[in-house]
Order: structure tokens, then sequence, then C-alpha cells
């Protein structure tokens, strides 16, 4: 690997972890918000309460709703993600970094108090757009600012903390919901995560700017105090040593960053040449990632798994998330020692025949198969499919791109998200025709997509 100029510090100070802890109640707050609605879901729709029996406080113990509009307020959060997701470079560009974590704070704070004082359908989706926006403006700072701040040498390890805190977060919205599903407590859910977006947002002015942010802006003593606090020195440009040959990061030194120049928008990364390459690359990874079918495949394993397991599919919901949190640590110690391309192949990898051997257990009745095939789809994701993508975005963007290139890419992971969502029943039903021992088939297509977008990533790469 080419040898590359120090950005950043040797290591964190005492602050430095708190400002790291800070950042990542951004992607927690994001898997909260992803299940946070799946384990209340009974006693929110009155499905376990007759609608208008009760009052706490003057709100309602629950909303009547259909499947259709609780699928509605479920499927809000992705085109509010999408929609903040596209508008997170003009965040970071104008107001910084950490400017752009205290609108993603607020936006979500706003939107889950509207959620836990919601009466009436309408106001909870409102609230849950309000939360997805905050969260697309956050999964595009995030990654980003955990770049900026991170010490050279763990810059990857730092970088894979973003998966780790929306595993986390959807692992506790889980738990918790397990104790707080009652007509009188489902509220006390979205309660905490309004409390934490609160305390985010006073905390900021604690925290501070990422120093590549205010050396791009000239504002050059408030980037060495921010230095100064975030590593205990001001880091001097001596050539860094990295731990592997990592070609994905060998275009990127050789190409080297210059944080003095205006950052682009959204449309001139879009007619740039020379970005089209590591745009390409961002735009197959991130693809990748949610056409695996992982939200899907996370959907439908209750199902699956509580025909094994009868009577303890809230139970086996969990498990399947405390899964994901513990295989998403190897990468963390894994991505500086093998790099972040034979991660991603051997995530890819995993997760195809795993993805496979789902459809043949459904066809064919094999729980076991099927129960089995689903861990190890979740595992195999976690240790590359799920992290890289976040980590890859600092890396392979420019720094005058990087904000731009933020937005298109996760953009297109949230489009994706939702597609994912909305075709996996209907598509499902399609491909079984009424057969219950065709349902995996839609499995097929899942592998079938990974394939073709991690093949075409590794076009790319070799182009």
């Amino acid at each position: 690997m080419s040898p590359s100029q120090s950005r950043n510090g040797e290591a964190f100070t005492n602050f430095g972890w708190v400002v790291c802890m800070w950042i990542l109640l951004i992607p927690f707050q994001f898997g909260y918000h992803i299940s946070v609605l799946n384990q209340i879901q009974a006693v929110l729709t009155c499905k376990e309460v007759n609608p208008g029996s009760d009052t706490l406080y003057g709100l309602p113990t629950c909303l009547p709703m259909s499947d259709f509009k609780f699928s509605v307020v479920t499927a809000v959060f992705t085109a509010g993600g999408l929609a903040g997701s596209l508008l997170g470079n003009v965040f970071m560009d104008r107001w910084g970094r950490k400017g752009a974590a205290r609108a993603t704070s607020l936006f979500v704070g706003v939107g889950a108090s509207l959620m836990c004082v919601s009466a009436s359908v309408p106001v909870l989706a409102l609230g849950r757009i309000l939360v997805g926006f905050g969260s697309g403006i956050g999964l595009a700072v995030s990654p980003v600012y955990l770049s900026e701040i991170a010490p050279s040498k763990i810059s990857g390890n730092v970088g894979v903390l973003t998966q780790l805190g929306i595993v986390l977060g959807i692992m506790i919205t889980q738990a918790i919901g397990l104790r707080f599903a009652t007509p009188t407590q489902w509220r006390s859910v979205l309660f905490l995560s309004a409390a934490t977006a609160v305390a985010q947002f006073f905390l900021s002015t604690l925290m501070v700017e990422s120093p590549a942010w205010l050396g791009a802006k000239g504002h050059v003593e408030p980037k060495k105090t921010a230095s100064r606090r975030l590593w205990g020195k001001v880091p001097p440009a001596t050539p860094a040593t990295p731990s592997v040959e990592d070609p994905l990061l060998d275009e990127l030194e050789a190409r080297g960053r210059d944080d003095t120049v205006t950052a682009l928008t959204v449309g001139q990364v879009l007619t740039a040449a020379e970005l089209r390459k590591p745009l390409a690359i961002l735009s197959f990874v991130m693809m990748g990632q949610q056409l695996s079918g992982i939200n899907a495949v996370l959907y439908y394993s209750n199902d699956i798994l509580s025909k094994a397991l009868p009577d303890f599919g809230p139970y086996v919901s969990l498990g399947i998330t405390v899964v994901n949190v513990i295989m998403t640590f190897p990468p963390i110690f894994l991505i500086e020692r093998m790099g972040r391309r034979q991660l991603l192949t051997l995530s890819t990898s995993g997760a195809l025949i795993s993805l496979i051997l789902v459809g043949l257990g459904l066809n064919n009745g094999f729980v076991t198969l099927s129960s089995i095939a689903i861990l190890t789809f979740v595992m195999s994701f976690a240790i590359g499919l799920g992290p890289i993508p976040f980590v890859m975005i600092p890396e392979v963007s420019p720094y005058h791109a990087v904000s731009a290139m933020s937005a298109i890419s996760l953009g297109l992971n949230w489009s994706s998200n939702f597609l994912v969502g909305l075709v996996f029943l209907p598509l499902r039903n399609f491909l079984a025709d009424g057969d219950a021992t065709k349902e995996g088939r839609v499995f097929y297509i899942f592998a079938v997509a990974l394939f073709l977008s991690m093949f075409s990533l590794s076009r790319v790469y070799r182009g």
C-alpha cells in the first residue's frame, strides 16, 4: 500500500472516546427505530385491547390500525430517511459535522416525542417521518465524522463502530419491547428514544467540530484546539504505515486528499469524470448491502424459527439480533488485518451460500436447515456487508466530495431498502403461486441480486 500522510493523531484521549460514543448515538437511534414498532405492534394496533376502552394521561392505550396502515406507518421511516440522506451533504458542508449531528438529534427527538404522545395514526406517522429524516442525515454524517476524528492507525476499526451502533439499537429495542409491550407501557419505548435524543442535543455543546472540516474552512486555531482535545496533540504530517495491503485504499492514497478546495455538490459529483469510479464502488456496495434481503430475512426469520421453537416467537427475534451484535465485533479486529476487500468477499460468499440454503430449506420443508441458514446469513452479513459500506464512504471519497458522495450512496441504500420492503411479500407470493413449498424461491432472487451487485463491484475494481 502506498504511504500516506497522517491526518490524525495516534490515539484517542479520554475526551476523544467520549466524542466517539456521542456520535455513535446516531446509528444507535437508527437501529432502535428500525425495530421499535415490532415488539409493540400487537398492543399498539389494538389487537390485544379494545379500541377506546381506556386512556392513560388523556391518551388512548392503542391506535386502531389495519395491517396495511401499520405497514404504511412502518414504511414512511424509509421515505424520511431517503430525504434526509439526500440533504445530508447540505447540513454537513454548511453547519459542519457537529452541526449536522445536532440537527439529527433534534429531528429524532421531535419525531420520537410526537410518536410518544400520538393520539392518532397521522401524528404517529408524522413522528416516524421526522425520525427517518433525522436518521437519514445522521447516517450521512456519522461515518464521515468518525473517519475524520479517528486516530489514523485504527480508522477502520473505529469505522466499523457505526454498524455496531445500529445492531445494538436493534437488539435493545427488541429487549425493551418485550418488557414494555403492554397497553399502558408501550409509549415508554418511544419515550426512551426521545430522552436519548434530547440528551445528545444538549451534550453537543461539549463536543468539538471535526478538525478536517475546520481546516477546510480555514479555521486554523480551532482546528489545533480540536486536535489536541481529540488526540492530545496536533498530528505532524508523517507517513503512516498501514497494517495490511488493501487495494481498495491504494488508489485513495495515491490520489491523495485535498481538504482545502470547495466542497462539491451532488450534481457536480454526478458529472465529474474523475469521480465515476469511486461513486460506482459506493453505489454497488450500498445496493448490494440492501438487495441481499437482510431486512426481509430478519423479518421472516421469526415465522420460520417459530415452527421449530413454538411459543418463543418474540424471543427468537431477540436471539437473532443478539447474534447480529456478537458477529459485529470480529470485523472491528479483522478489518485492518484482512483488509476491506477480502473481508467483504468472505462476507458475501457466506451470505450467498446461506441464502441458497434458506430457499432449499423452505422449499423442502427442512425447518432446521432454514433456521441454521438464516443464522449463518445474519452472521455472514454482520462481518462484512453490514459494516464495510459505511467504512468505505469516507475512504474512497476525496475530501471535497465526501459529503455529496455520502448523500448519493446512502440515498441508494435507503431506496434499495424501501424497494426490498415493498416487493418482498408480493414477490414471495407471486413466485410461490399459492404453494407453501415454493416460498423459498424469493431467496434465490436475493442471492442473484447480491451476486450481481458484488460482481459489478469487482468489475469496477479491475476496470
